[in-house]
């Protein structure tokens, strides 16, 4: 390499975003990720003996999934090829994996084979992909922030191992700043930052887990309000003009969306209103479609808390009302209190489990007759002519309650509905039960 290349290079890493610039260069400079690269772990220790197989890194954005991957070609010394799984064809694989072979019998070089956004890849280009991973002409390792056993077929998959990468916590953060305030060659160590007030606890919220986020935060910071000096204050204000109003990370049609709801009706079932709160808040700030909170909450009162408390269903049912009547931001409050409300409630399933036995006997018959005597009478002959309603007995005319039966003949007796011991079911298991006994 010359003179005028050096000094070319030189210019484009000065030039180069401040997240570019920052890339670890070995696995002990990757934070956050210690469950998968701390020396010991599975994956650290295959990387470590040269034994690297194939694998999925999937996570959110700006959790280090690209940088991994880097990292561990230049660690083992292999060839880093990346792909963009939005723009490859299947030619392209193929020409990847002639060349990979090429490499490994002339050169002894092993090919790492970076795609990025993996889950977009289609059937065809995972069934090429296939053979060349289960020979070893390729060592795949697949990036995604979509649930991998949702989108990837069960050939491939099988063949890979799946680690998931988490959003970086304070202590993975405070440490990247810091390495970036005191390197004075790639980082911005040359200048004199200084965190003003509560500013650097806001730049780490701000950031939400994404290193790349922080990163460029501070590459606009420096490259904007460094004065003449090399100094720079960072205050809350000028950290708001830069950032503007948070905005929550939320995907309203992957894993976030499924994950937060999940959480949201568990909470609610565990009886703990905090957190309802909490993941209700999550999901309202990120962007969901209140309609679909709504609903869930409608869904929840009927299956979880039902005839325990009836009143609840009345309750999601008001909010969702008012959800329609008044919009955001007014109407989370009737939707807290519906929370609120669901979550002290007693809890029971019996409706739901009582009509899914239904259903399942439902299913097993082998035909469904419905008895004479409780068949329909609205026409005058039908009693004449075809047998209906005789032998009904009119329950009001036996004080509210009379024995019969209601059901085929060939169904028996079955019991679906077992009333439970909380809230106002007690009342209806006290009803039954003073209810004279079926005669034999």
């Amino acid at each position: 390499m010359d003179l005028f290349s050096l000094s070319s290079e030189k210019k484009q890493n000065e030039s180069a975003p401040l997240a570019w610039r920052m890339r670890p260069n070995n696995l002990d400079e990757i934070f956050g990720q210690d469950h998968l690269l701390a020396p010991g772990s599975p994956l650290r220790n295959s990387i470590d003996r040269d034994k690297l197989h194939s694998f999925v890194l999937y996570g959110p954005p700006g959790t280090g999934k690209t940088t991994i991957a880097r990292t561990i070609a230049n660690v083992t010394k292999s060839q880093f090829e990346y792909m963009q799984a939005v723009t490859a064809g299947v030619s392209d694989i193929r020409k990847m994996a002639v060349d990979a072979k090429d490499r490994l019998k002339y050169y002894q070089q092993k090919t790492i084979l970076f795609v990025d956004e993996i889950h977009r890849f289609n059937k065809s280009q995972q069934d090429v992909l296939l053979p060349f991973v289960e020979d070893g002409t390729l060592t795949l390792i697949g990036a995604t922030t979509e649930n991998p056993l949702h989108e990837l077929n069960s050939a491939l998959l099988s063949r890979m191992k799946v680690y998931m990468v988490h959003p970086l916590d304070r202590d993975a953060l405070t440490r990247i700043i810091g390495r970036v305030l005191e390197d004075t060659d790639r980082g911005l160590g040359q200048l004199e930052i200084k965190f003003a007030d509560n500013s650097l606890n806001l730049l780490i919220q701000a950031a939400q887990g994404d290193a790349r986020m922080i990163l460029n935060i501070l590459d606009t910071l420096s490259s904007s309000y460094t004065d003449a000096q090399g100094h720079l204050l960072i205050t809350p204000d000028l950290l708001e003009k830069v950032c503007g109003k948070l905005i929550v990370k939320y995907d309203r049609s992957g894993d976030w969306h499924y994950d937060s709801i999940s959480a949201f009706i568990k909470s609610i079932r565990g009886s703990d209103a905090n957190a309802a709160l909490y993941w209700m808040a999550v999901m309202l700030e990120g962007g969901e479609d209140p309609k679909f909170i709504a609903r869930r909450l409608i869904v929840h009162a009927a299956e979880d808390i039902g005839l325990a408390d009836p009143f609840a269903l009345t309750m999601a049912n008001a909010a969702a009302d008012a959800l329609q009547y008044i919009g955001l931001p007014e109407a989370r409050i009737p939707m807290a209190e519906t929370v609120i409300y669901l979550c002290t409630a007693p809890k029971s399933n019996s409706s739901k489990m009582a009509i899914d036995a239904a259903i399942a006997a439902v299913r097993q018959q082998e035909k469904i007759t419905v008895p004479a005597h409780i068949a329909d009478t609205s026409h005058s002959k039908a009693g004449s002519l075809l047998g209906k309603g005789i032998g009904y007995k009119y329950p009001h005319d036996f004080g509210g309650y009379v024995e019969q039966s209601y059901l085929p003949p060939e169904m028996g007796k079955p019991t679906f509905y077992k009333p439970g011991n909380n809230g106002y079911e007690k009342n209806i298991k006290a009803f039954l039960n003073s209810l004279p006994p079926a005669k034999k």
